[in-house]
């Protein structure tokens, strides 16, 4: 009997696994077939079309401002991938190796702050740009998300500095090693997991957020892939959605390429980071 009840639940595990797994690829391959269909609605789209096109891929790159968008973007990503990193290593740093008053209040501070939907804080957001006259700049935008990813980060990446033995920076002290020292060249490159993960997750997070770009942004030289993508269908009536489905083929490509890339790095990290908190 109890054999039985095994196999009725591996077969039920499977089968959810087998619905997840087809919920998750079938509107991939869809929005991939709809960027490959001619015309320009979606009411004839088909998933795998009889006549495959790359037209709207080069209608949208020849007609749109499409080059300009990635640009924005790319230029967004690497900043805040390179800002909120660094953010994120020292603060786990100074929680993980440094004992002081208010650790553990400030630990859970950055905890509960994850509890919150970024867009609760939207309008103070508005009004702080506003006043320091950061509205309608990338920089603004790049400051708001480092600020952002820090309370996530500094768990996942204190997490895996814990795991780390202090007997390596003691010993690198007493050769005459500074904290400094000891930060970079003995806790980063043993890191490289937690690391990995963050950036990679800042890295990615302007290509799919909309609305901190929708408002903070408003010159339309400025826009981000987000934006242009939805400004470009936003006031048409089901005649420019199969350029959108190229431009979200175009901008799913590299990231999923990027994650198949550092698959290894960005499980290694959530482990680590997960082992302790």
């Amino acid at each position: 009997m109890s054999k039985i009840k095994n196999n009725l639940l591996v077969i039920g595990i499977y089968m959810i696994f087998i619905v997840l797994t087809i919920t998750t690829v079938y509107p991939i391959i869809w929005v991939l077939g709809t960027s490959l269909n001619p015309g320009n609605t979606l009411l004839v789209s088909q998933m795998f079309p009889d006549h495959p096109t790359i037209a709207h891929y080069v209608n949208l790159m020849k007609n749109t401002d499409f080059g300009l968008w990635y640009k924005n973007t790319i230029k967004i990503a690497i900043s805040n991938a390179v800002i909120s990193t660094t953010l994120v290593a020292a603060t786990a740093y100074a929680f993980s190796r440094f004992r002081f008053k208010g650790r553990q209040q400030g630990l859970m501070t950055l905890l509960i702050l994850q509890m919150f939907p970024g867009f609760l804080s939207v309008m103070a957001l508005f009004v702080l740009l506003l006043q320091t006259r950061l509205l309608d700049t990338h920089l603004g935008l790049i400051l708001i998300y480092a600020g952002g990813s820090i309370s996530m980060g500094t768990w996942v990446m204190k997490g895996l500095f814990d795991t780390i033995p202090k007997s390596l920076e003691e010993a690198a002290f007493i050769d005459g090693a500074s904290n400094k020292d000891s930060f970079l060249k003995i806790i980063l490159p043993l890191s490289l997991p937690a690391i990995t993960f963050v950036a990679l997750n800042s890295f990615i997070t302007p290509f799919m957020d909309f609305i901190l770009p929708q408002i903070v942004l408003r010159s339309s030289e400025k826009m981000t892939l987000a934006q242009g993508l939805y400004n470009m269908v936003a006031n048409e009536t089901n005649s420019s959605f199969t350029l959108f489905a190229a431009g979200a083929v175009l901008v799913a490509l590299p990231i999923t390429m990027l994650y198949m890339y550092f698959q290894k790095y960005l499980i290694n990290g959530i482990a680590a980071g997960a082992d302790k908190g």
